[in-house]
């Protein structure tokens, strides 16, 4: 394989070019988003710079700690996120169980990926360890933000059902149950379609780094099936645990609905 081709400097402010058109193309339709977009391709310029600042730093030093410590920022960035961008008031029993699922779901599966796929040794080597979880936390966030924002549209909407349901003796987990599995099948659901097209559609970012890097697409494929297998099974489990454990936050002591704002 061919080095991999350094991209200067000139080289990479000429890629900002490509803001300037969006600009000119917003200006001349009068869309008013140009502050907006300055500001996202300013954030972006300066959070990479900062990453790659930080991740050599870390790579550098090579300790359990700093690994740990990285994880744990990302864990808590995640879940934060989840709660803004869900647009739902979320209860705060709801909001634990939102925490629980994404600590322990990211957790499992990615010290299974890390021990038992790719047997990585030490585990906790920064340059596999960091750039996985991102993937691995990044795409629960995404499932565990559907599955949350469903679970609590759903419930609201089919308040009538559930509250029928639970009159003819029907117990929680029954009344939700349709709820339920439609909240979970939404939230799977792009990373089922991401799967479907991968490879034909587009090539995934991982595979397509690796590929720039000077890696063999035969290895970068088989980097990517793995870690995509691997996402799948952190978003399964992390929103199988929000949904299953979720619903019974809807639900008080004596099994009577109680939506977020007193609507029950």
């Amino acid at each position: 394989m061919e080095q991999i081709i350094n991209i200067g400097t000139f080289q990479l402010m000429a890629a900002y070019v490509f803001i300037l058109i969006l600009l000119l193309m917003v200006r001349g339709r009068r869309i008013g988003y140009e502050k907006e977009i300055i500001l996202a391709a300013a954030r972006m310029t300066i959070q990479l710079i900062l990453v790659g600042y930080i991740l050599t730093f870390i790579f550098d030093q090579e300790h359990v700690l700093l690994t740990i410590s990285v994880f744990v920022v990302m864990e808590a960035f995640a879940i934060q996120n989840i709660f803004s961008r869900v647009k739902s008031r979320i209860p705060l029993r709801l909001k634990k169980i939102v925490a629980l699922s994404m600590i322990l779901g990211t957790s499992v599966s990615l010290g299974y990926f890390l021990v038992v796929v790719i047997n990585l040794q030490p585990w906790y080597e920064a340059q596999y360890f960091i750039p996985i979880a991102g993937m691995i936390i990044g795409n629960s966030m995404t499932g565990v933000s559907l599955g949350v924002e469903r679970l609590i549209s759903g419930m609201k909407n089919k308040r009538e059902q559930v509250e029928g349901a639970l009159m003819l003796g029907a117990t929680p987990k029954m009344a939700a149950q349709s709820i339920v599995n439609d909240a979970f099948a939404a939230a799977i659901l792009p990373t089922i379609n991401s799967m479907v097209g991968m490879g034909i559609v587009f090539l995934p970012g991982m595979m397509t780094g690796q590929i720039l890097s000077g890696v063999s697409p035969l290895t970068a494929i088989e980097y990517q099936i793995a870690i995509m297998l691997g996402i799948l099974g952190s978003v399964s489990l992390t929103v199988f645990m929000l949904v299953q454990l979720g619903y019974k936050a809807f639900f008080n002591e004596r099994s009577q609905l109680e939506l977020p704002g007193g609507d029950g």
